[in-house]
């Protein structure tokens, strides 16, 4: 019908959706809006169309031809035609339309914990080089520990060269900045583990299921309606194997699409119930007796990980908004 490029800014997306009432009549329920990125950059926008009375889902991944070029212009008609040509069923929601705010606040702690570890993690290993290359009077020879940090964060200059003292004033402050990251994470975890009970407290009672890896699963499912079955959200955690048979033999190969925070926490839930969880153990064992390898028994459970937190997903209650969209 048309087409029309707005800045992003407020001003700007206050216009588009002018445009677009404009355009349609005004009218809320029978039109779609569709857009690439409703979890990250383009999620103000989907907030605020979604604010008007809009239905909002994630645009399709568009299949480019690259004879036709790309710029955002053609990249957007060649999203739409994406999505005129599936079914609305098909379609997923837009993440981060809980009305409550939960999924959206643990997407924010997630990022803000995975920041907060590369940090520390920067800091240790800058001050594991500082120790192992001056002699400060600690035997760094192994990982430090926390008792070690906590030492070197209480060190005091003392009457040594200028080259020790500098070094040592440098590791105290390295320490110091380890542990005030280790506080950021702790509180971080509380937080995190506290919306998790209020969202869904079954996921937390399963087994090998830590708050960190519930969080990721809930921001991925988001709310009910997004991932329109078990076998999609699998897919979205890498979690599907994909056929590789030939002949008479019959195989699965591993799956590296999809969500990879997804499939990490899978992963860690699995490796969990392996070591921890009897019922997963004695499975373990039978699938060795017959001939698999651990790395397919891995698979197969990650798979069915996958199918159990979907349904135990689908227990949360839709809000009014959700049950409409669904």
């Amino acid at each position: 019908m048309d087409e029309q490029t707005f800045p992003t800014s407020p001003a700007g997306l206050g216009r588009a959706i002018g445009w677009i009432a404009r355009r349609t009549g005004g009218d809320l329920t029978g039109i779609l809006i569709t857009a690439e990125g409703t979890g990250s950059y383009g999620a103000i926008l989907a907030g605020r169309l979604a604010a008007a009375g809009y239905r909002v889902t994630e645009a399709p991944t568009p299949r480019r031809d690259r004879a036709s070029g790309k710029d955002d212009d053609l990249d957007a008609i060649t999203a739409a035609r994406s999505t005129m040509v599936m079914a609305v069923a098909k379609l997923r929601d837009r993440r981060g339309a809980d009305p409550q705010g939960i999924t959206v606040a643990l997407g924010v702690l997630l990022t803000a914990r995975l920041q907060t570890t590369r940090d520390r993690t920067r800091v240790v290993n800058a001050l594991t080089a500082l120790l192992r290359t001056h002699d400060l009077g600690l035997d760094v020879r192994r990982k430090l520990t926390k008792t070690q940090i906590k030492t070197i964060a209480g060190w005091r200059p003392r009457a040594e060269s200028l080259a020790l003292d500098t070094a040592r004033r440098q590791a105290i402050r390295h320490a110091r900045r380890i542990r005030e990251l280790d506080t950021d994470l702790a509180h971080n975890n509380t937080e995190i583990a506290t919306l998790v009970a209020l969202q869904a407290p079954l996921l937390l009672s399963q087994p090998g299921v830590g708050p960190i890896s519930a969080a990721t699963v809930l921001t991925v499912w988001s709310h009910p309606g997004r991932v329109r079955s078990e076998a999609a959200f699998a897919a979205i955690g890498g979690a599907a194997p994909i056929p590789a048979s030939s002949g008479n033999t019959t195989r699965h190969r591993l799956n590296r699409g999809g969500d990879r925070r997804l499939n990490s926490a899978l992963h860690t839930i699995v490796m969990t119930r392996m070591r921890c969880d009897p019922a997963t153990r004695a499975y373990v064992e039978r699938r060795l007796a017959q001939g698999k390898t651990r790395r397919e028994i891995r698979r197969a459970l990650k798979r069915y990980t996958a199918r159990q937190l979907y349904r135990i997903l689908n227990t949360i209650p839709a809000t009014d908004e959700h049950a409409t969209a669904a």
